[in-house]
């Protein structure tokens, strides 16, 4: 079974087509801009035409949809009842959504003879504990509109769950791991005996960690407070915390790009310098938090593109972790290329890069559902 997995963004798609049960990857490729000029493509139509055209003989379509509510976390064959799902809940993952629903309506329009498969980004967390999952509202509200922690970036967690204990030779049903998927959309993962028993990301992918142009934690009071002090409404405050918040906000530097945060806080910007402090803050008390919810910790991973490829922001959260027993060998950080260890040898955590394989864990969860395994 030839399985393609696009991987959609606002004006970007790549994609990988990977053949079962080999796993083998026939295939990989990025189009950038798209509908601008300069682009890969004029428009989203053109790209998934020239993806498809690309990839030849196709057997499935796997996609990382990121928020259908409760009744959809796992993997679904797409129809028109998850389609409806995913608007109806477009209001609390809008990015994400709007392009996912687009792509997907492309696809079924260009190939209306293929599957077409979501493996929804909540599904890896849908079994948390419901300490962990649970909000103080009121009960009718959690149940008849779907409030709850959902927890999304299932993929790249389920991949580290799957990786981790042959890479550090300890036993699945025993590992206590937290899984840091860093980069320009951030959530960290805490995986014991390989399930998600609690993460950063709440009802929707804005809660937790300060990502590029999200906002992370946030008392929900202050969007409040600011929408009557300044008279917005809805629309203009999501606009806000979706697109001018998190690390751009922080650092003033649009997109929130780290390597560019980065550069700025080597050139003296404090801006810059707080936005890093602020999101490595978040991450080191974030470790020290699930280990205390797990009882102890045997490993730490960093995945995504931060996580994989900025060894000074991998540095700056593990400092002052020793107490823990983490902490990083600097020539190995320094150096490391995934799939690594990077820890300390004297010290009792493991510490790993990890590439995150998100297109993979789809395409194998597709073949799964499909192939009746």
């Amino acid at each position: 079974m030839r399985v393609l997995v696009p991987n959609l963004g606002s004006t970007s798609l790549k994609f990988k087509l990977l053949e079962f049960p080999a796993e083998s990857e026939l295939l990989a490729g990025r189009l950038e801009r798209i509908g601008r000029p300069g682009g890969d493509a004029p428009s989203y139509s053109a790209a998934v035409r020239g993806v498809l055209a690309q990839s030849g003989r196709i057997d499935a379509v796997g996609f990382k949809a990121v928020h259908a509510g409760p009744e959809y976390c796992g993997t679904f064959r797409i129809d028109g009842a998850l389609l409806e799902a995913l608007r109806a809940y477009e209001p609390a993952a809008p990015l994400h959504n709007r392009i996912y629903l687009e792509g997907i309506r492309e696809f079924q329009k260009q190939r209306p003879d293929l599957p077409l498969v979501a493996v929804l980004e909540t599904g890896f967390h849908r079994d948390m504990p419901p300490w962990a999952c649970t909000y103080g509202l009121p009960a009718p509200l959690r149940q008849q509109h779907g409030v709850r922690k959902y927890g999304f970036h299932g993929a790249s967690h389920r991949s580290a769950a799957e990786r981790l204990p042959a890479l550090v030779g300890i036993e699945p049903d025993l590992l206590r791991a937290v899984s840091c998927h860093l980069g320009g959309s951030s959530s960290i993962c805490a995986i014991h005996a390989g399930r998600s028993v609690d993460t950063t990301m709440g009802f929707s992918p804005q809660s937790g960690l300060e990502n590029a142009t999200r906002h992370g934690e946030l008392d929900a009071f202050a969007a409040l407070f600011l929408m009557e002090r300044l008279g917005m409404g809805p629309p203009e405050m999501r606009a806000i915390l979706v697109q001018e918040g998190g690390l751009a906000g922080l650092s003033g530097i649009p997109g929130g790009d780290v390597r560019d945060i980065e550069a700025a806080a080597r050139a003296g910007d404090a801006s810059a310098e707080l936005a890093l402090a602020v999101l490595a803050y978040q991450v080191r008390k974030t470790i020290g938090a699930y280990a205390a919810a797990m009882g102890g910790l045997d490993v730490v991973s960093f995945s995504g593109g931060i996580g994989e490829n900025a060894a000074a922001f991998r540095e700056r959260v593990c400092e002052g972790l020793e107490f823990l027993g983490v902490g990083l060998d600097r020539e190995a950080n320094a150096s490391a290329v995934p799939d690594c260890r990077i820890g300390r040898p004297d010290l009792p955590v493991a510490c790993v890069v990890l590439a995150a394989q998100e297109e993979l864990v789809v395409a194998r969860e597709v073949y799964r559902l499909l192939s009746g395994r």
